[in-house]
């Protein structure tokens, strides 16, 4: 059945999506505004109809110009999840994607937030779609945010004009969950029952927005994927004004004699500058993250993470996550503290010989997407599939993922719930034993 336009009226004006017969989607509608290197604000209406049927405009970012697929882990992740999309990239990219389903709600919502390593991503990579969760009874959404230079610049002049400075992409997130909570309930959403989920850098944006106050009363769980959100010491966010310097490099760099210089320079001109950059510096991983900005993350990550907010939490990792040693009992230790649910993830991908369960390995499970993938994935595969949709839905609408046709999951962290390919081995086991191979592989970050 083709897709047919729907009209639906809400509170910013008219909008057009996509009626796909067992549930309806709006794509590319836009939640916030934003100058060059300003924070976000609301979009609070627009004007005649919007067209909501195509994916919106992705943030700018390394691969428009420097895709690097000759460096392996590069190309493996583009032949994952973006090999043959088109994507059009743009500064102004805050838009995001609403699926929903057909009958009347208020339904749960799921806000999915998309990883990449701060510098990269989309909210409609390969492997992400609202459309399994939407036919369950789900309001899906997932989001897009500024990411690299154009999410994490730091500098005294931001400083001195907002009183904060960096952030930009978290802060987009943060504006995003604002927009969802205010006018999901046009879609069919409760604005009382929000779950965020987001992996691998998306996760570590979450575990950041569930440390902030201004957060609080934004959402009601918490969700993260694969290994994100979990984080050894050595990659905390550092202090706002010490990652100065790493900027005003690249804007020497690019060429940029002052900071207006470089607010209104060429986006190719950047990266080109920023690609040097980062061939001569060692720096780049801890410069262009997060930062405390005594605002949204308002002190030390370390301190901040005793008392996170009173949320319920869902959290795993995979056999061959990154930095699998020390993610593994760090999950294990967030669950114990927080009560939350721990999974562990233990399906060794298909089609290759050394991979483990790698990094975003769980990805196309979460989504329902296998079929969509090179993959030779099996009818097990696509039955612990559609057991994690189902546990994320339960979890989405009552905190609690468990139900009779299930197996058990219990929360706390002594053990995590297992799930591999031979169905009689699901359930609640140990710490398991983690694989290295595909770290050894590329040598690092994936990302």
């Amino acid at each position: 059945m083709d897709d047919t336009i729907l009209l639906l009226s809400t509170g910013c004006g008219s909008i057009k999506g996509l009626d796909c017969g067992s549930f309806v989607k709006f794509l590319g509608v836009p939640y916030a505004t934003a100058q060059r290197f300003a924070y976000a604000k609301p979009v609070r209406s627009w004007e005649g109809t919007l067209d909501a049927t195509r994916y919106g405009k992705v943030c700018v970012q390394k691969r428009v110009w420097y895709e690097h697929l000759e460096v392996p882990e590069r190309r493996f992740y583009y032949k994952e999840f973006r090999e043959g999309q088109e994507f059009s990239y743009s500064e102004d990219c805050l838009n995001l994607n609403i699926f929903a389903p057909k009958e009347d709600g208020p339904h749960p919502v799921l806000v999915f937030i998309h990883g990449g390593g701060f510098d990269s991503g989309s909210n409609y990579d390969g492997a992400i779609t609202g459309e399994h969760y939407a036919k369950k009874g789900v309001v899906f959404v997932s989001i897009n945010y500024r990411v690299g230079v154009f999410g994490y610049l730091t500098h005294e002049e931001i400083k001195n004009a907002c009183g904060h400075e960096g952030n930009f992409g978290l802060y987009d997130q943060f504006t995003a969950l604002q927009w969802i909570k205010e006018n999901i309930k046009d879609y069919g959403g409760d604005p009382g029952r929000i779950t965020v989920m987001g992996q691998s850098a998306g996760a570590i944006s979450i575990q950041y927005l569930c440390l902030s106050e201004k957060c609080r009363g934004l959402f009601q769980r918490a969700i993260m994927l694969s290994g994100g959100g979990l984080f050894p010491k050595f990659a905390l966010p550092r202090p706002a004004e010490t990652t100065r310097e790493y900027w005003l490099d690249l804007m020497q760099t690019a060429g940029a004699k002052t900071f207006e210089d470089f607010r209104r320079m060429d986006a190719k001109q950047i990266f080109t500058a920023w690609e040097e950059v980062k061939a001569r510096r060692k720096d780049n991983m801890f410069n262009t993250m997060p930062v405390v900005d005594h605002d949204l993350i308002s002190a030390p990550v370390d301190e901040l993470i005793r008392h996170p907010l009173p949320l319920d939490y869902m959290i795993g990792y995979t056999n061959n996550d990154m930095y699998a040693v020390l993610m593994g009992p760090i999950a294990h230790r967030y669950a114990k503290d927080n009560g939350a649910y721990l999974y562990y993830f233990d399906i060794d991908a298909p089609g290759d010989d050394n991979n483990g369960a790698f990094h975003s390995a769980d990805l196309r499970y979460v989504f329902g997407t296998l079929d969509q993938s090179h993959r030779p994935y099996r009818d097990s595969d696509r039955r612990v599939s559609a057991m994690m949709i189902d546990y994320i839905r339960r979890f989405a609408e009552t905190g609690d993922p468990n139900g009779a046709d299930l197996p058990h999951w219990d929360k706390g962290g002594k053990k995590a719930l297992h799930l591999t390919e031979d169905p009689k081995k699901i359930g609640m086991a140990a710490a398991p034993k983690l694989k290295l191979l595909f770290n050894t592989l590329t040598k690092g970050d994936p990302k």
